[in-house]
């Protein structure tokens, strides 16, 4: 018997209740599995509510992916099982496609940057994948990917703006209501082009109004925070590159619709809070996230601590733990912060014997975490400095202090050049370095991908300054320093533009300001 794919109904067309009749029909245990319901004692308990986790990592390819791919895939035609699939992805979504299409017998084809990690390459070619590698971002492999579906006769796979698919991510919220129970709890769904949460909110607010849906995003990705108070998809200009899994500019029209009907509110986080939320998963579970994976998990510690939630029942969805291990030295660096246990200041001192102990004991017996200083022919000496606080408040407080005592004090604990860069760069000023601007740049991370970044940035400037750190992303970062005569700047800005990097003058930033100038 030949098999036909079920028509699928325009944007804005479907509801709810169509969402909820796709995923009772859907064919995601073919290769999906139910993913535990975890406590979390640790987090329950400095929360004052308790904490449960809905475990996608647990999934075959360690992420909720698998179930929208699996769900697409199965119910294709025939002849359309007979051409095979088509993605663009260098994510789980590629994953999902290529394990799904593997288990049915079909050929997939997955387009990725060339820019992307080979570890991604080949987690796709050893499901038997056809791995294409064609430009620099994700939108030139996307536009690829178009072209050969349309040359090939593939089926397109969308990573989220397809109602199977999201109807396929929504069975998540079948087994939370079965594993859950009742409707007096909030769950906490991670968003990025909004498949997840336009399925799970669809499918609770059918079968238990009463149960509170809210969305996180990070603060530099925040497409569907940024379209929900526009009334309309739009589209970022830039996203971040920390919480990748989520990083997507612009977000589909059946999950933008459903989710602005469905969804009750809203929280957004930043990397420190991602970073702090990986800890904590980590801690009740030995599990170790990927950003994207705590991402609700960040929100979620969030909201209850702006909205002095106490006694009540919180489920974070951990939706993936693809790790790149290499990461976890920038996570370990920046957990601290994100749990407010952490403060960063630039405090200026006397630059004459006797000074630091002085400047130490005016801290007190609070733990020293970072402390950068070199010695310059000033009068005055500046110190980066990390403390370990009790309490967050204590980082106002301890400010005072300092400034009661006769230190001028710089708050960096949310300066991102600060933590990214200048912490490791004190050392002296330049003098010698006038006309001196600074910029903050983004490269795709691969091999030979820093020296290339160096010879398109070869010029007849003088770089007077530069610091690269890996940090085990898809996307490197650079902090670079350029003299250029303020006549030559409209020159050197029309350079940085067709420069195919992503650049950001940070020439007043207070710590450069304070430390390297």
């Amino acid at each position: 018997m030949t098999q036909t794919a079920p028509p699928q109904p325009a944007p804005g067309q479907l509801d709810g209740l169509d969402v909820l009749k796709l995923a009772l029909t859907s064919q995601v245990y073919g290769a999906a599995i139910e993913t535990q319901v975890s406590e979390t004692p640790r987090l329950s308990a400095r929360l004052g509510n308790r904490v449960l986790l809905k475990r996608e990592d647990q999934q075959p390819i360690f992420s909720f992916k698998l179930r929208g791919a699996y769900n697409k895939i199965s119910q294709l035609s025939s002849g359309e099982r007979a051409r095979g699939v088509i993605c663009a992805s260098a994510g789980n979504h590629a994953q999902g496609v290529a394990f799904a299409a593997q288990a049915l017998g079909l050929r997939a084809v997955i387009v990725m940057p060339a820019t992307t990690p080979e570890i991604k390459v080949q987690a796709c070619r050893s499901r038997g994948a056809e791995v294409i590698l064609f430009g620099d971002s994700f939108s030139d492999a996307e536009a690829h990917a178009y072209g050969l579906q349309r040359e090939l006769g593939l089926t397109f796979v969308h990573p989220y703006d397809d109602p199977l698919v999201l109807a396929g991510q929504g069975t998540v919220a079948l087994e939370l209501l079965r594993q859950v129970g009742g409707d007096d709890y909030t769950v906490f769904v991670p968003v990025g082009g909004g498949g997840l949460i336009a399925g799970v909110a669809s499918i609770l607010k059918v079968l238990r109004p009463g149960v509170r849906i809210v969305g996180v995003e990070p603060e530099d990705s925040d497409a569907m925070y940024q379209s929900l108070q526009a009334g309309e998809r739009v589209r970022l200009d830039t996203v971040g590159i920390f919480v990748d899994g989520v990083a997507v500019k612009q977000v589909g029209e059946y999950t933008f619709d459903l989710t602005r009907r469905y969804v009750d509110d809203w929280v957004r986080v930043n990397t420190d809070e991602v970073c702090a939320a990986m800890k904590d998963v980590f801690d009740d579970t030995r599990a170790v996230m990927e950003p994207a994976g705590a991402l609700a998990v960040a929100g979620l510690k969030k909201y209850a601590g702006e909205r002095g939630l106490r006694g009540e029942t919180l489920v974070a969805l951990t939706c993936g733990a693809n790790m790149n291990f290499d990461r976890l030295r920038h996570v370990a660096e920046r957990t601290e912060i994100g749990e407010k246990r952490e403060a960063i200041f630039a405090v200026t001192i006397p630059e004459r014997p006797g000074a630091f102990r002085e400047f130490i004991d005016v801290i007190g017996a609070r733990a020293i975490t970072e402390f950068n200083y070199r010695y310059a022919p000033r009068q005055d000496a500046r110190i980066f400095v990390g403390v370990q606080l009790a309490a967050p408040q204590e980082r106002l407080g301890l400010a005072q202090k300092l400034q009661e005592h006769g230190y001028p004090v710089l708050d960096l604990t949310d300066d991102e050049l600060a933590k990214v860069h200048v912490r490791h760069m004190v050392g002296g000023r330049a003098p010698e370095a006038v006309n001196e601007r600074v910029y903050s740049f983004t490269f795709p991370e691969r091999p030979g991908a820093l020296l290339d970044f160096l010879t398109h940035l070869h010029l007849g400037w003088n770089i007077s300054l530069f610091h690269y750190r890996n940090h085990g992303s898809d996307y490197g970062r650079v902090m670079a320093g350029i003299q250029v005569p303020d006549a030559e700047l409209p020159e050197l800005t029309a350079f940085l533009a067709g420069l195919g990097y992503p650049a950001t003058e940070m020439t007043g930033n207070p710590a450069y300001r304070q430390f390297l100038l």
